[in-house]
């Protein structure tokens, strides 16, 4: 670990970290990029595709390299499964760990019981890449507003102990000012100016995001797809911390 301790109570130099997401089908090209970025990026985002690949050691791997890992499975289970998946990830050292929101009270709170001191757990709120008409489809009903449901969804995971939610930049600001106590923000769907957005459906820059109050930023394309990860990284980290885009 980086020695910048990230738990409860959160101090604010931890603020809008980039975990960098490493969506990889195999073990092997993953450890490549992080050896690629080297000490730059400390903090990484293992999904279900990887981890279904490289499972529980991969992410030991991460730790040993003295990365922290966000563990991003999306678990939505009976709350005693889900329990019993939450202590096994923090067993392996996980710093964040996702549940999905819509898996009820039940499920949300075993997961938060389950959680330790020395991880974190974040709602799943809605996906970036949804759009209104198709979550109408999946509620069945008609959708006034993507803030308000994932507002919905907000308060469900501060009324069962989570630690976060993840969302996009777009309702960052807004769950900023619904939620009073300490609680992570953590956005996917971030692309610079201009970039392509891929199969993401709300997306906004790293500026704006921060701006909006994220935490984290989950960036994997724009880093590890670009013809110089190390470049993007580092013109990423100098927009971040000079408050705008950067000439790199």
């Amino acid at each position: 670990m980086d020695g910048t301790d990230c738990r409860i109570p959160r101090p604010r130099e931890c603020v809008a970290d980039v975990i960098v997401a490493l969506d990889y089908p195999s073990a092997d090209e993953a450890l490549t990029m992080v050896e690629r970025l080297g000490p730059p990026a400390t903090f990484y985002k293992v999904g279900l595709e990887l981890y279904t690949r490289g499972g529980p050691s991969f992410v030991e791997s991460l730790a040993t390299l003295g990365k922290r890992v966000f563990l991003d499975l999306k678990l939505h289970d009976i709350p005693n499964t889900v329990a019993g998946a939450v202590r096994s990830a923090s067993a392996l050292g996980v710093d964040l760990l996702t549940v999905h929101t819509a898996g009820g009270p039940a499920m949300l709170e075993a997961a938060a019981d389950a959680s330790g001191r020395q991880m974190r757990v974040l709602g799943v709120t809605l996906l970036t890449s949804l759009t209104p008409d198709e979550l109408e489809v999946v509620w069945g009903r008609e959708i006034r507003s993507i803030r308000e449901e994932v507002g919905r969804l907000t308060d469900l995971a501060v009324a069962c102990d989570l630690d976060g939610v993840v969302a996009s930049a777009l309702e960052a600001s807004w769950i900023r000012n619904r939620v009073e106590h300490d609680f992570l923000v953590v956005t996917p769907g971030i692309r610079r100016e201009g970039a392509d957005p891929g199969d993401q459906r709300r997306v906004a820059t790293p500026a704006d995001a921060v701006s909006a109050g994220a935490d984290y930023l989950v960036i994997g394309r724009p880093i590890t797809r670009a013809d110089d990860p190390v470049a993007a990284l580092t013109a990423l980290l100098a927009e971040l911390s000079e408050g705008g885009p950067s000439e790199a």
